[in-house]
């Protein structure tokens, strides 16, 4: 019975630090810079904008927090996701 209650504690534990990991590991994509409002923490962003090479999309990254309050932008050029076209 008390294994039973621990393992159901553990359980209830994994999935809640399941649920509030998950969102930090999206990345949304848009087709513009400008098209970034607010930019957290961490947060990882692809632009689609044609500037980086071919296979390649650009990543805007909220690096660390800047003198005035807001996030500092780490801009750069990624490997495309998904499967390969050949």
């Amino acid at each position: 019975m008390r294994k039973a209650f621990a393992l159901g504690i553990l359980t209830v534990g994994i999935l809640a630090v399941v649920t509030i990991a998950s969102p930090a590991f999206a990345v949304d994509q848009v087709s513009r810079e400008e098209d970034i409002v607010d930019l957290r923490l961490g947060q990882r962003i692809w632009v689609d904008d044609g500037s980086c090479p071919t296979g390649q999309i650009k990543e805007v990254t909220g690096a660390t927090l800047a003198a005035g309050g807001g996030v500092a932008r780490v801009i750069k050029c990624v490997p495309r996701g998904g499967t390969r076209v050949r």
